[in-house]
């Protein structure tokens, strides 16, 4: 990735370029190098694009070899930084950006305002607030709205300070489905800051979150709106809503087609995707595309909506300039890879076994939102491949298999939770000398009553049920698992049943 720094260098060295002597000769390797690597980039772009998930990290050994190539030219006598600012044009318009769109990050009219805003992660790799300032910008100064507008200011204070954590997690989860949703919105023409604003406002980037509504997966799609979209139950039974790709994509064709319909204001169309997308077209109308912040639209959105549309574009400028607030999101290394199951396991038995291994909070999450097909405890079967970054599938292979790591893991998936007395000590009931303990009385089996926007699956995980189990009891064939409000389920095969 190209560092902040390099850009910084290079506008000094720029400013003092009519002073520096041609040497082509001798530089010649260094430019030659630095077009191989932007080569490389495009070349490994195309194949991320096809749908070879290695490209990703040939892309980000590619930015490797052109920084290190730059900053050699930048200390050499006679290297022209020129050469490094045009291959970084190059990179750029590989992205078949708008021209307008493609000016240098050191040009950026903010920049005086914000000299600290390179240190983004988006801007240290691509054009990335150029772009959203272009597409958020439209009829009004979206920075200048963001810095003055006491709502998004608020939001803002509250993603600092009582949710810095939940950010920062956010933050954390997209980097590593990044590779999967990012492409999706740069398809559709639109600023990955707003895909980040709507994910950590709606999941936290969780993608099994599910609303008491009913609304499911990283970007919450209620199951009309998911169905209308192209996210549905596939032919095995798995809600498409979960899947980070799918519903980045399902995300990015609903933002233009509000886009479409609301002459590209962005507060109405995020109003829509949280509030509904009739009540803001009728707003939009009634007050005849007046400013979503003026009083009397405002007075007429539901309280979470007046919430939602600020926290969304703050969460988006945060993701642009994080330092410029002293916000510090964490180094990871997310490059992403895939292992295969030597045998059967479950994410959770993997989750053991991989131990922290580089992440601070072990690969659990990672896990389970890069393979959301899989509950965590549900056995899935040797042969199966698994999506996973490059560190945690190299920690399979030697933690995994077999070992003492492996064989923990497993020792610790085979126990129970129910327990006996032994004396004044507990012990586990698998034991063979411990007494077995009385029989227990026979717990009635809870029923539940559909509620709209419910699933199968959601019901089952809301109350730890084995969802085979409560297919079987209650007579539902798979894949589909058809349910409809008002219908009781007998809660058979769940916790307390």
């Amino acid at each position: 990735m190209i560092k902040n720094t390099l850009f910084l260098a290079i506008a000094l060295a720029t400013a003092s370029n009519a002073a520096l002597a041609a040497k082509a000769d001798k530089n010649a390797p260094l430019y030659q190098g630095m077009d191989a690597a932007g080569q490389r980039y495009r070349e490994a772009r195309i194949k991320l694009q096809s749908g070879d998930e290695t490209g990703m990290a040939q892309m980000a050994k590619a930015l490797e070899d052109l920084e290190d190539l730059a900053q050699k030219c930048l200390r050499q006598r006679g290297c022209d930084p020129t050469r490094v600012i045009t291959q970084y044009e190059v990179l750029i318009k590989s992205q078949d950006l708008k021209a307008d769109d493609m000016e240098l990050a050191g040009e950026d009219s903010g920049n005086e305002e914000d000299p600290d805003h390179v240190q983004s992660p988006v801007l240290a790799s691509s054009p990335e607030a150029k772009r959203t300032l272009s597409l958020l910008g439209d009829g009004h100064d979206f920075d200048k709205m963001v810095e003055l507008n006491e709502p998004v200011q608020a939001a803002m204070r509250d993603w600092l300070t009582t949710q810095r954590a939940f950010l920062i997690d956010a933050w954390e989860n997209y980097q590593y489905m990044r590779y999967l949703m990012s492409p999706e919105y740069e398809r559709a023409g639109l600023p990955e800051a707003l895909l980040f604003g709507i994910m950590a406002k709606e999941s936290g980037g969780k993608v099994h979150a599910v609303s008491r509504a009913g609304a499911s997966g990283p970007l919450q799609f209620m199951p009309a709106t998911g169905t209308r979209f192209g996210l549905y139950r596939d032919v095995t039974g798995f809600d498409t809503r979960y899947d980070p790709q799918q519903a980045a994509r399902a995300n990015a064709a609903y933002i233009n087609e509000r886009f479409a319909g609301l002459n590209r204001n962005l507060e109405y169309t995020i109003a829509a995707y949280n509030g509904g997308e009739g009540r803001a077209a009728r707003l939009y109308a009634a007050n005849a595309g007046a400013s979503f912040w003026s009083p009397q639209v405002n007075a007429q959105l539901p309280p979470e909506t007046r919430d939602y549309v600020p926290a969304v574009i703050a969460a988006a400028w945060l993701f642009l300039h994080p330092k410029k607030y002293g916000l510090e999101f964490p180094k990871l290394d997310t490059t992403p890879s895939q292992f295969t199951l030597a045998r059967a396991t479950s994410i959770n038995e993997l989750t053991i076994c991989l131990g922290n291994g580089g992440s601070r909070d072990g690969w659990f999450r990672v896990l389970r939102n890069l393979n959301p097909r899989y509950e965590a405890q549900a056995v899935i079967p040797a042969g199966t491949v698994m999506r996973a970054p490059k560190r945690a599938a190299a920690l399979y292979g030697r933690s995994c298999v077999q070992g003492p790591r492996a064989e923990l893991a497993q020792q610790l998936m085979r126990a129970n939770k129910v327990y006996v007395p032994a004396g004044d000590v507990m012990v586990a009931s698998t034991t063979a000398s411990t007494p077995a303990p009385a029989p227990e009385k026979k717990k009635r089996v809870r029923d539940y009553r559909v509620r709209a926007g419910d699933s199968l699956l959601a019901i089952a995980r809301e109350h730890s049920c084995d969802v085979t189990v409560l297919a079987k009891e209650n007579k539902l064939r798979s894949p589909s698992y058809l349910i409809k409000p008002g219908q009781r389920l007998k809660l058979k095969g769940c916790e307390g049943s």
